[in-house]
């Protein structure tokens, strides 16, 4: 007997372990989403791309040098030249060169593909740091949604009880004679409608909170509950921020906007890199040779070490100069190719300024929706107060038959309505500098991890 109810205390205690959800705080979202973000780790990869790309272009602007080794043998007729005849039978021929180059100039066309490697991977690094604040935003953003969605959820959970009990209040008035049974189909239609609203709270906490699991990339069969920050609404009532200011931060920090800068950087060295087809160039140029042949059965055959250092070695070097004249279509590719690079160019003027544009607009708003924020919540604070006096007060009225179910309804429908409004400003205040940093763009990781 002892034994089975052990066994079915232990089988209770798992089922309800099992029961629990898993606490996910905000420090371990971000972790997760930065860690699991595929747009991020899809940008970390094209970095690596854009690194390979500068090196390529950096070792352009150095010399080439390559060594040829060829041995075959010839059986009949060929040319030895030792001799200068014409030989028929077994021939042997080891031929070496080492060969070297160097682009002396040629528009500064390298130099101009190297400047504009560095620029693509200047871009691309500003566009991983974007990219890393864009998730850290989406992240934050849907945390603080499922966070007031749970808190919605509390409140319509806790009027939809108030009612219930209210309604058994009415019940009992209603068989003693003090209440008109209209009252009580009055306070069981409140009561239901409470119902539904904590139900339509709950559908939508579970979309929101699926989204967010989505985001981090999490089993959306696992059970996580999340966990409100270390935030004080009271530190964002106290900060202060200068407008004036927060232009210059965020145009030096903005990766959006840097990325822009140095995409139109990289476009003008492409324009000029593509207008080097159309000018002379001038290369060094340097080869070093050198031959062995053998015909068997000839006795007067030099050795090997007298023939490849001596007797067939030829050093050749000179100077190139390339001059386009005419060339057909090529110079007209040359020249549709630079008109291509050109327009390239100004778009990306047209981006950046764009970008310009774009990123003081998000700082005007942000900061805009602070300080309303820090408005709205003294506000509903204010509005939350008076309704919960209105309601005891309303509620008390009620119970002692002077006053109606229509006031009461009201008073109670206001109550809701102030907490709802309380609740949105607080936890959108909670993250509104979250906001402000990510307009301005030093939101960091590590900032939020603390």
């Amino acid at each position: 007997m002892k034994k089975n109810l052990l066994l079915a205390v232990s089988m209770v205690l798992v089922f309800t372990l099992q029961a629990q959800d898993k606490l996910l705080t905000y420090q371990d979202a971000i972790k997760i989403g930065i860690r699991n973000s595929y747009l991020l780790n899809q940008q970390k990869n094209n970095l690596e791309l854009y690194q390979m790309q500068k090196l390529y272009n950096m070792a352009g602007l150095g010399p080439t040098l390559s060594a040829n080794m060829t041995t075959y043998q010839v059986n009949g007729n060929t040319f030895n030249q030792n001799t200068g005849q014409v030989v028929n039978g077994l021939f042997d021929q080891v031929n070496g060169s080492i060969n070297a180059n160097l682009n002396l100039f040629n528009g500064f066309s390298q130099v101009n593909r190297l400047k504009q490697s560095a620029s693509q991977l200047d871009a691309q690094s500003f566009y991983l740091m974007r990219t890393s604040q864009d998730v850290l935003n989406t992240i934050s953003t849907q945390y603080l949604t499922v966070l007031l969605d749970a808190e919605l959820l509390r409140i319509a959970t806790e009027n939809h009880s108030a009612q219930r009990k209210q309604l058994d209040q009415v019940k009992e008035l209603v068989n003693v004679g003090s209440k008109s049974p209209v009252d009580e189909y009055n306070q069981l239609s409140q009561t239901k409608a409470a119902e539904l609203r904590a139900l339509q709270a709950e559908i939508t906490l579970l979309n929101d909170k699926s989204r967010l699991m989505l985001t981090l990339l999490l089993d959306p069969n696992d059970k996580y509950e999340v966990t409100r920050p270390q935030l004080s609404v009271n530190d964002m009532e106290s900060g202060e921020v200068a407008l004036e200011s927060l232009e210059e931060v965020a145009l030096k920090n903005r990766g959006d906007y840097l990325r822009a800068v140095k995409t139109e950087e990289a476009a003008k060295y492409g324009k000029n890199s593509s207008m080097a087809n159309m000018l002379p160039s001038l290369s060094a140029f340097g080869t070093l040779y050198s031959a062995y042949n053998h015909t068997h059965g000839d006795p007067n055959v030099r050795p090997f070490e007298a023939q490849f250092k001596s007797d067939n070695l030829r050093k050749v070097y000179g100077l190139q100069l390339s001059i386009p004249i005419l060339g057909g279509n090529q110079n007209l590719q040359y020249r549709t190719n630079y008109l291509q690079q050109k327009v390239n160019y100004l778009n990306s003027q047209l981006a950046r300024q764009n970008a310009e544009i774009q990123v003081k607009t998000d700082v005007f708003q942000a900061y805009q929706n602070f300080e309303l924020y820090k408005k709205t919540y003294s506000v509903t604070l204010s509005q939350l107060e008076a309704a919960q006096e209105a309601f005891r007060l309303e509620n008390e009225r009620y119970n002692l038959g002077i006053t109606s179910f229509v006031d009461y309804s009201n008073a109670n429908k206001a109550l809701v309505q102030a907490q709802t409004d309380h609740a949105q400003a607080e936890f959108r205040l909670l993250f509104q500098k979250i906001l402000l940093d990510y307009a301005i763009g030093t939101l960091k990781v590590e900032d939020l991890e603390k």
